[in-house]
């Protein structure tokens, strides 16, 4: 009968506690199952004595199964590139100990620049004019200072003096920081609110300090909405403010160009743009009529690939869709190049032989298809594809307009599975890139 006996696994949303209150939450489709899962045991048996990693032998099984919840931030800061799988235990505690340091210093000066931050407390009101005075507004005043009854008269008295106690702000760099603080309260406080876990203020207080930080340590990008969409697991999953920090930063490599803003145009329409010929080379039916009704732009798709889904599966699917994703596209050179990012030999960094045993699956396609021409194509955008190519029956069939196209994707909110979705994604990418390929002799 044992030979039988099949693992019913865990609902991987049992780790994270939804609050009584809500129950219109997403259900989860993925189970967390012995013999499919990196538990805790494989995890420790992929380590050498002295701590290298062969990081080839887990690959497989997180696109599999996933990450055990208990060991899954540690194993993200390898997938994101936080740490050379190639390094000691030692030389990475080193490398922990030094970014630790630098995220005081980090957040130190933060606080010089605005006391809230590192306090226990964040701000949801603007407390900066964009011409850098400081705001009068009674909210932004009790919030950084609740000790203080804000009765009418104490408002009166306490926006009269802040002109004179807080002088006007001249330096563009710390202005344009300041005006960001607000809104990323804003969105901290509408993050992951179903989860018990942003029900203490020390979570939500630390979540709006890291991105904070972020905004002053990334002033090209500094703040953008979705960005606490995706820093919010790093919070839950590593304890140490510095390391969800890092973390975060680590995934903000991969994903900052979404937010960057040149002139009126956002940095995830490039990504839109690659969508469109990814779906005209796959399926060009399906682009033509979404082109047709006004869909050309794919504009539909923004959030999608802005938060990465979240919104579309539960919170424990969610991670496990990204660390499926960040396997399949793992690249061992990750660390290398963001530690040392020689501009000036981009071809030597290229020309080192890869172990494709080391490669996640789509990245080991990638370098088969023998494609050199500029960076590839993120698998989040063949996510996309594959749930427009699911969907692409209905979409040719009903949709009429925009509004048609975006209803019909919204019926995948809460329902899109996560394993089968990334299926979809390698094979579309697997015929994108034959497709490329036979088209390029011909032009």
């Amino acid at each position: 009968m044992n030979l039988l006996w099949k693992d019913p696994g865990i609902p991987t949303d049992s780790f994270y506690e939804v609050r009584a209150e809500c129950t219109d939450v997403p259900k989860t489709k993925f189970k967390i199952k012995s013999g499919k899962t990196l538990s805790v045991r494989k995890w420790k048996s992929a380590f050498s004595p002295e701590g290298h990693l062969d990081i080839g032998q887990t690959l497989g099984r997180i696109y599999r199964g996933g990450i055990h919840p208990t060991i899954r931030g540690e194993v993200w800061e390898f997938l994101l590139g936080c740490f050379d799988p190639k390094s000691t235990y030692e030389e990475r505690n080193e490398i922990r100990l030094t970014r630790r340091e630098e995220y005081v210093r980090l957040k130190e000066l933060c606080t010089y620049m605005f006391p809230l931050v590192g306090s226990g407390k964040l701000i949801t009101a603007p407390v900066i004019t964009e011409d850098g005075s400081p705001t009068q507004d009674p909210v932004a005043l009790l919030q950084a200072n609740p000790e203080t009854l804000m009765t009418p008269t104490t408002q009166a008295t306490v926006g009269s003096d802040s002109a004179t106690s807080c002088p006007k702000e001249e330096d563009k760099k710390i202005i344009q920081w300041k005006l960001n603080l607000h809104q990323i309260g804003l969105d901290v406080v509408r993050t992951d609110r179903t989860l018990v876990f942003y029900e203490k203020q020390e979570n939500l207080s630390k979540l709006w300090d890291v991105l904070s930080v972020y905004a002053w340590f990334d002033k090209e990008v500094g703040y953008g909405q979705g960005m606490s969409d995706l820093c919010s697991p790093m919070i839950m999953l590593l304890e140490d403010e510095a390391d969800a920090f890092w973390c975060f930063e680590r995934l903000m490599r991969r994903l900052r160009g979404n937010f960057k803003c040149v002139g009126s145009s956002v940095g995830v329409e490039s990504q839109l743009c690659n969508l469109a010929n990814v779906i005209q080379v796959v399926d060009p039916k399906l682009h033509k009529h979404l082109d047709y009704i006004g869909g050309g732009d794919y504009l539909f798709a923004f959030r999608m690939l802005m938060v990465l889904f979240k919104r579309e599966v539960s919170f424990g699917d969610s991670l496990y869709l990204w660390e499926m994703m960040w396997a399949l596209e793992y690249d061992p050179d990750l660390y290398t190049l963001y530690e040392e990012p020689d501009s000036d030999k981009p071809e030597d960094a290229k020309g080192k032989p890869k172990s494709s045993r080391q490669c996640g699956k789509f990245e080991r396609e990638y370098l088969r298809s023998g494609a050199k021409n500029g960076e590839p194509l993120p698998i989040s955008v063949f996510l996309v594809a594959s749930v427009l190519k699911e969907k692409s029956v209905k979409l040719l069939t009903e949709a009429k307009g925009l509004d048609d196209v975006v209803k019909i994707l919204n019926d995948t909110s809460g329902n899109l599975d996560a394993r089968k979705s990334c299926s979809g994604a390698m094979k579309l990418h697997k015929k994108y890139l034959k497709k490329v390929k036979m088209e390029k002799p011909a032009s």
